[in-house]
Order: C-alpha cells, then structure tokens, then sequence
C-alpha cells in the first residue's frame, strides 16, 4: 500500500471513532453503576475523570496515528528514537484486538441473536418466568451461539473488505446516525410510561445520601473506571483511526467529539432503562441478566412491545457492530503494514483466524463450560479479564510514557501534534500533569483491576 487510507469526511472520523468506543459496556454498566452510586452525583465524577484521563490518552493515541500514518507496530517504530523498543508494545495492542474480538464477536453475536427472537416472536409466546429459559437455551446451544457469532465475524470482515471509505466509514456513519436515532425514540418512549417517573428522578437528581452509604472514595473509583474503560484505549484500537484522519483539526477537539458521543449514548442508555424498569416494578440488575432477561420481561408487558423489543436489539447490535467493525479495521490495516499483504489477503486470512479463535468462548458456555481458568473465570471472563484489566490500563500507561518522556517519542512533538489543526488546543502547562499526577491515575486502575 503506497498511499494511506484516509476518511472522505470528519462526520465518518467521528462517527467511526465513537462506533469504536461506543460498545455493549455503555448500555449494561454505565446505567446501573450510576443508579448505585448517587445517579448524578456518580456523572459528575465520571464527567471529572473523562476530562482528566480518557480524552488526553486518547489525544496520545490519536496523535501516535496521525504523526506515524501507520499502524501501532509501524507507528511506534516511525517515531520512537533508534535503537529503543516502544514499538514491542505495538504487537501487544494487535494481541489485544485479537483478543477482544475472540470474545466480542460472541456477545455481539447475542444482540443479533435477541433481534432475531423479537421479531420472530419468541418473546411473544413466551412466559415472563420463561424469558430466562430463552438465555440460558441460547447459551446452551453452540450452534445457535455458533451460527450468530460467524454471522458477526462474517458481515464485519464484509465490510471491511469494501475499503475504508467505502465500507468502514459508509456502513459505519449509516449505523451510528440510526443508532443516535433510535435512542433517542427509545428514550423518549420510556420517559412518558406511566409509572416510570421515579425512575427518572433515581437516575438524574443527584443523591449524596446514597453516594456516602456506597462511600465517595468509590463511586470516585467506580467513576474513573467508567471513564476510563469506556473509549477503548490502549490496545490502539482508536490510534488506527488517527492514521487516517487530515491535519485540519485539533486532536484535543476531535478526542472531546468523541467522548460526547459516547457519554451520549451511555446517559440515553439510561434514560431507557430506569423508567422502564420503575414502571414495571423491576430491580435494574448489572451485566448481562439487565439486557437479556429483565429488559425482555419489560417489552413483553409493554403494549407494541414486540416493536419495542425490536428497536431495542437492532441499537445494541449496531451499538456492538460498530466496535466489531472497527477493531477488524485495526486488525486488518496492522496486517497490511506489518506483513505487506493487500487489503483482500488481510480480511480472508484474519476472518479464518478470528472466527476459530472465537469458537473457545462460544463453547465456553454448553461444551467447556466445566473449564475455568484465571481465578476459576470461564472462558468469555479471562478473555476480558485479560484485555480490561491488564492490556488497556498497562496499554494506555505505555502510550503515555511513551508521549511524555524524553525517552519516548517526548512531550513537545506529542503537544505539536495534537494543536495542529483548528480548533481546542491543549494548554502547555498540562506537562507536570500529564507526566506525574496522570501515570499515577491510571497505574491505581491497573492496581485495582489486578487486585
């Protein structure tokens, strides 16, 4: 490839970007956290942290992409000084991806799954006692987990064979306008239940009685978390993005973009659900049981809840297809730069390997399910212990270093890179900042993860 990729327009780097860091983590944790943790007492302390370490590691991220117009390997490599080995991390970031998706394309695999029993009807006849019986049936099944899953591994690499602008960026920007679209009817839906009041008030008027009980010091932790994990940094699934974008805008406006987009989604994701459950009586649980059993329940006692169901499932899978799309980009652009292969070569050779590395997770819940490994996790578990807990706070730690120390790429050419451009730029007296206080920010977040 002689010539870089790069985006038609800004509206397909934003809405590409945000499809990356808007996932299934937006809609099942960040509402029920923040229901925990004080309603919005725990937004502004997320909001504090997505200021204070999502959006300048991002900045790094980005800015490692636009100054290299390479992928991590190649990137790190172009701009580290001789002899050193930043760009060693780089095949972290690509093992990162690999493993993020071994699992992810499962989970997503399950919105499709969910979509497809909405409008089939399946819920329909279903009894609101029976609807956990439709989950815990589809994870039994690794042919029903199987078929889904290579559907989602199948239709990503579709698209990004297509090319960048013509299948990441045209399919990508389609989803994510549909995607804002859709929340925003759903959310207005919810509002207006009878009933769903108190579950609006739960969620956005700020509750420091209940922050107290669950203790400041961790609706603050539970918030830094939140803001940290939500855009996906540190395994370069962002940084790719920066590879393909023009020199016209500020990084530091483009990473605020960004995280709007996706704190959007997260506090519409609620606006959904707490009404809903209010109005029905029902506890908002965490994880996975709040989108596949509760929410289900809900739909089904709704009147056109068969539709509601629907429009629900297509936003979650375009919320997870979105991320899929956008990491076998990363994935395929690394294959190119690192190993020469044409765009057609990448996308065949990495669909055989991630659909096969993805069948352990799939059978991770009926066939292995009796295999544990890291602290007695299943499969789908240890895969994301290892990518949350580990490659994305050890990852981003890296990227930071590596931007703002002399033995790195250093600050100065990092805080030219990210002011080229029009628009917000970053103040210099940040750098005693961003080289003592945020390194140890996110080392507390390795720490405790680890912990």
């Amino acid at each position: 490839m002689n010539e870089r990729d790069s985006f038609k327009s800004r509206l397909g780097f934003l809405l590409v970007s945000a499809g990356c860091a808007i996932g299934i983590g937006n809609v099942w944790k960040f509402p029920y956290v923040t229901g925990e943790y004080g309603g919005a007492v725990f937004v502004l302390f997320y909001l504090l942290f997505l200021v204070l370490m999502g959006i300048p590691v991002m900045t790094m991220e980005l800015a490692v992409g636009r100054a290299s117009r390479k992928s991590a390997v190649k990137g790190y490599a172009a701009l580290e000084k001789p002899g050193s080995k930043w760009h060693i991390h780089g095949w972290f970031c690509v093992l990162g991806c690999y493993l993020l998706m071994m699992y992810y394309t499962t989970v997503s695999g399950w919105m499709l799954a969910y979509f497809w029993k909405f409008v089939n009807g399946t819920f329909a006849s279903a009894k609101a006692d029976g609807v956990g019986e439709v989950f815990g049936a589809m994870l039994a099944s690794p042919w029903e987990m199987g078929f889904f899953m290579a559907m989602t591994v199948v239709g990503g690499f579709l698209v990004c064979g297509l090319g960048l602008q013509s299948g990441v960026e045209r399919i990508t920007k389609i989803m994510m306008l549909c995607l804002l679209a859709l929340i925003v009817v759903l959310a207005v839906h919810s509002a207006f239940l009878e009933g769903g009041g108190p579950g609006l008030s739960f969620y956005l008027l700020p509750d420091w009685e209940r922050a107290v009980e669950a203790g400041i010091g961790n609706v603050a932790s539970a918030a830094m978390n939140q803001a940290f994990f939500t855009l996906s940094l540190g395994i370069a699934a962002i940084e790719i993005f920066g590879s393909y974008m023009s020199d016209d805008f500020t990084l530091g406006g483009e990473a605020v973009r960004i995280a709007m987009l996706d704190t959007f989604v997260a506090i519409m994701a609620g606006l959904i659900i707490f009404p809903a459950c209010f109005a029905y009586d029902v506890q908002p649980d965490q994880g996975p049981s709040l989108i596949f059993i509760t929410l289900p329940k809900i739909f089904g006692h709704m009147s056109m809840g068969q539709l509601w169901g629907s429009l629900f499932f297509v936003f979650m899978t375009f919320a997870s297809f979105s991320t899929v799309t956008a990491v076998f980009e990363n994935l395929i652009a690394s294959s190119m730069d690192n190993f020469g292969w044409s765009r057609k070569k990448a996308v065949l050779l990495n669909l055989a390997i991630i659909f096969v590395f993805s069948i352990p997770c799939v059978l991770g819940y009926n066939v292995l399910s009796g295999v544990h490994f890291l602290g007695d996790r299943d499969v789908l578990d240890s895969e994301d212990f290892l990518v949350s807990n580990i490659l994305l706070p050890a990852g981003s730690l890296i990227y930071l270093l590596f931007c703002t120390t002399k033995w790195g790429w250093g600050f100065d050419k990092y805080i030219a890179e990210v002011n080229t451009g029009r628009g917000l730029k970053m103040p210099l007296w940040l750098k005693p900042y961003f080289q003592y206080v945020l390194p140890v920010l996110i080392l507390v977040i390795l720490i405790r993860g680890l912990v």
